[in-house]
């Protein structure tokens, strides 16, 4: 009877565990918000290899449980995705992935244009102009900082800064760049058309001029010094996405670059969605502060796809005819590369059959990688 009397005992507090009896309402609209993300990226193809890992992320990290130190939850030391979460706790996920992206970016359309870096940079009015409104809503400057940098559509680069600025808002802060991340088509296209005229939609720019190898190779040389005694601050990122690069142009490290834009980049992506998705617990989760984060987010994309655009109408009035630059690029300042490319491309052979855009489009959307980066320097370097 006695152990009988000691295995219900212990049935008893088993009971108390589980889920089903740590259960609460927050969970479950948690639950089903993970369910959404994963449905968007399955049905409807919404950026599948960041949304799956952020969904099921978001499902996991809100199974309700009674911790009785097993060390199983995000927050717990010792425990398995607190260990994977220290990536993004410590902010070296963000890096890593800038090396893959490094390894994976062609910058010709850039260097055979120079203009368009202007372009990428005017794009970046998204991030200052939603630090001002995120400062307006109640937000600490730390706070607005982390907060205005989902205007760059740039994922790693919010987790970089809001891991360094506002770590108690960076789950809020990531799920919210990855989300518009995947958004970026369907709040750019009417802007774009809001924006602009027919006759500009179908300008056709002159095919881009041949770039050298040794072009190539220097390019990130230059553009690391470049960048980098502006922005100092910013050489955790700056400074893998240029090494990246020259792992790919230099042809002696195709292997290096190969493994960085490819198996590497995939790992991180994985573990980066994954444990993103877990700190969106539902006590930290739910509150006021994320609703005003995905505010300003959707409004800071909004500017920075309008300031692309705008841009180049105004660049515009100052090139002749035949070096006009076809406003329909200027969307591709933002950081999603090469997503925001394509919806130029997309856009442009709507107006015109035989107008292909893509070259162009990389221009400028590269660009964005580089500002983004570079603004998230300036507001790290101004405010630590």
């Amino acid at each position: 009877m006695e152990y009988l009397s000691f295995i219900a005992s212990k049935f008893g507090d088993f009971l108390t565990y589980t889920g089903f009896a740590n259960c609460e309402w927050a969970n479950l609209i948690m639950i089903l918000v993970g369910a959404l993300f994963i449905w968007l990226a399955i049905a409807k193809d919404w950026e599948p290899l960041l949304l799956i890992p952020i969904g099921l992320g978001i499902i996991l990290g809100n199974i309700p449980f009674k911790s009785v130190g097993l060390e199983i939850g995000l927050y717990e030391d010792n425990s398995v995705l607190n260990f994977f979460y220290s990536g993004v706790k410590y902010g070296w996920y963000p890096p890593l992935i800038f090396l893959g992206l490094g390894a994976l970016t062609d910058f010709t359309p850039l260097i055979a244009n120079p203009k368009l870096l202007l372009v990428g940079a005017a794009a970046q009015f998204g991030i200052f102009a939603a630090y001002i409104g995120a400062l307006l809503l109640g937000f600490e400057p730390n706070q607005a900082a982390g907060t205005a940098i989902i205007g760059g559509a740039d994922g790693p680069t919010a987790i970089f800064l809001s891991s360094k600025l506002a770590p108690n808002l960076m789950g809020a802060i990531a799920v919210c760049a990855y989300s518009y991340m995947a958004l970026v088509p369907l709040i750019q296209r009417p802007i774009m058309r809001w924006l602009t005229t027919d006759k500009e939609r179908r300008i056709r720019m002159k095919t881009v001029r041949e770039v050298s190898q040794r072009e190539k190779i220097i390019f990130p040389i230059v553009g690391l010094l470049i960048t980098a005694f502006i922005v100092p601050s910013g050489l955790p990122l700056l400074g893998v996405l240029f090494f990246g690069n020259l792992l790919k142009e230099s042809t002696k490290t195709t292997r290096l670059a190969k493994t960085a834009g490819s198996a590497l980049n995939d790992i991180i992506v994985m573990l980066l969605g994954l444990t993103v998705g877990c700190s969106t617990q539902a006590s930290e989760f739910l509150t006021w502060d994320t609703v005003k984060i995905f505010g300003m987010g959707a409004c800071a994309f909004v500017v920075a796809t309008a300031s692309g655009v705008l841009f180049v109408k105004f660049f515009n009035l100052f090139l002749p005819e035949g070096k006009k630059i076809n406003p329909l690029i200027g969307n591709a300042g933002v950081s999603a590369v090469p997503m925001a490319a394509r919806i130029s491309n997309e856009q442009g052979l709507k107006y015109d059959p035989q107008n292909y855009l893509m070259m162009h489009a990389m221009g400028p959307n590269v660009a964005g990688v580089i500002g983004s980066a570079v603004a998230a320097g300036v507001l790290l370097g101004f405010l630590s």
